[in-house]
């Protein structure tokens, strides 16, 4: 394994491209260290195609899985989740806990009872959900669209362990969260708002005339628009409560016999007129006048979406994940600006904080501690560009392991995004330990599920697809030391180069203080 050794010490990979300075290219690594989930060399090359200025224009349209190459596509047409409708997999989920049910009743005094007995096999919504996730964090062109879906699913979380949420959550990233990431907040506020994920979630399904519950109302205003101290009141919690009384769910799909005239059913939410709360209310300073339905809802969200101070939090909390922990009083001004002229506009709301000398500098570069979705989605990326992952269960045991489980966050806070939240002893350690298996993992990486099932029994057929697996997929160490070395310290660089043994250099790499931070 000295093959590289030699080449790093003659220092041919420290030159520079021919087309970019040594601090050029510096600066295009900062860049897409923060435009993207993590620098690499398909994302260089683009960005030297494209400039700066294009690459940016590109990455605030919204453009799906158009940004992404074929053989990730086909990853994604092939599951379960891309076919079935909410409906399909709600019955699905119900069928699981049928069959789990079953399973415990069997148990007699023989064969134990099984709480956590395996339903018969089928399409592992969960799973699925993840593998998804993580196509698309790795591969798609455009990255900025998927951070900011898991951006917007923080935002507006929801926890997979509560009730039927485990099935709805499939459905509520892709159709509420993620064709809004670029859009209108206001429409990403009520795309969620009428999901039936974020309504059981917050109870807000529960929540009826004379029976109100107040944990949607106080949750919209605190965590997802006007923020903590936005200048709202108890009586505001309450009279939000009220308005959002008869919104709710229907998880068989089917239409009431007795349907009212003003009843609204669609993709299993349903606003249930008999159970809203039709008298007059005083919101945020604005009268509501007795007798509405469904449109005073309508009415609240626009209200909360124009308040200034929903642009201020809205504005802050981008800046606080895109550029540092304390960001600039007079950059989030702007972006608050912009947010309000706009519309709620998030894209023009980005180009705002893009454009400002704060983030054109550089001088926030690199002082972003990841949290451990973009390091593990960083790491992939730099080691795997090009090679397309088969198996993407261990991607979801190193996130768990690293404390950050998708779709696993049980408060509606979501995860932190602050370094306080991440940079600690414990995930330094455990990031340190998880390098060594991404840097060595092709082996379990590029082995598909299937062809180790079908492999079971024949250690010598796994072993040879292993050894295969890792051959084929071996990354380009020269190539990545050439592509890191301008934004790599003197220390980090002198560690590197006294390294003989790839597994070792590519872990002290994934390791290194640079590596931790954005």
């Amino acid at each position: 394994m000295r093959h590289f050794l030699t080449l790093l010490l003659a220092g041919s990979f420290l030159l520079a491209c021919p087309s970019w300075a040594a601090e050029d290219r510096k600066a295009a690594v900062d860049f897409l260290n923060r435009l993207t989930y993590g620098v690499n060399a398909s994302s260089l090359a683009r960005l030297q195609r494209l400039g700066r200025e294009g690459f940016l224009r590109e990455s605030l349209v919204f453009r799906g899985d158009g940004a992404l190459p074929e053989p990730a596509r086909r990853q994604i047409d092939a599951l379960a989740i891309s076919h079935l409708s909410l409906r399909e997999q709600m019955a699905l989920w119900r069928r699981e806990r049928e069959q789990r049910r079953e399973a415990v009743q069997a148990g007699d005094g023989a064969t134990p009872r099984q709480p956590n007995a395996a339903p018969a096999p089928g399409p592992n919504l969960e799973q699925e959900a993840q593998e998804r996730r993580f196509i698309r964090a790795i591969y798609s062109e455009n990255q900025l669209q998927e951070q900011l879906t898991w951006f917007w699913f923080n935002h507006f979380n929801v926890f997979q362990g509560k009730g039927p949420v485990r099935a709805l959550i499939p459905d509520y990233e892709e159709q509420a969260i993620r064709p809004h990431v670029l859009g209108k907040f206001r429409d990403l506020l009520l795309a969620t708002l009428t999901h039936p994920a974020m309504l059981i979630y917050l109870d807000n399904s529960q929540n009826a005339v004379g029976a109100t519950n107040e944990n949607y109302a106080r949750e919209l205003m605190e965590l997802h628009t006007l923020g903590v101290d936005g200048g709202y009141s108890q009586m505001d919690v309450q009279e939000l409560a009220r308005i959002l009384t008869g919104t709710g769910v229907n998880l068989s799909g089917e239409v009431p016999l007795k349907r009212h005239p003003k009843r609204l059913d669609r993709n299993l939410f349903a606003f249930s007129p008999n159970r809203h709360d039709h008298g007059a209310k005083l919101f945020l300073g604005q009268r509501f006048a007795e007798g509405q339905d469904f449109e005073e809802v309508l009415t609240a969200v626009e209200l909360l979406c124009r308040r200034p101070a929903t642009a201020r939090f809205i504005s802050r909390k981008l800046a606080l994940y895109f550029l540092a922990d304390e960001p600039p009083t007079a950059l989030i001004d702007a972006m608050a600006s912009t947010f309000r002229d706009t519309d709620g506009d998030i894209a023009w709301t980005l180009r705002t904080l893009f454009d400002s000398k704060e983030f054109r500098q550089g001088s926030f570069a690199g002082r972003k501690f990841k949290d451990p979705f973009q390091y593990l989605s960083s790491a992939l990326r730099l080691l795997y560009d090009g090679h397309f992952i088969e198996n993407y269960r261990p991607l979801a045991g190193w996130l768990n392991q690293l404390g950050e489980p998708l779709y696993g966050h049980q408060t509606p806070d979501g995860y932190g995004m602050r370094s306080q939240d991440w940079a600690n002893s414990a995930q330094l350690s455990k990031r340190f330990e998880l390098a060594r298996g991404m840097v060595g993992g092709a082996g379990r990486l590029f082995v598909s599920p299937e062809q180790e099932r079908q492999l079971t029994g024949d250690d010598v057929g796994l072993n040879n697809a292993r050894r295969w697996a890792r051959a084929a997929n071996h990354p380009n160490v020269p190539a990545l030391y050439e592509m890191l070395a301008p934004a790599l310290s003197e220390q980090t660089r002198q560690a590197l180069a006294a390294e003989e043994d790839f597994q070792v250099w590519g872990t002290l790499l994934l390791s290194a203080p640079e590596f931790m931070y954005h």
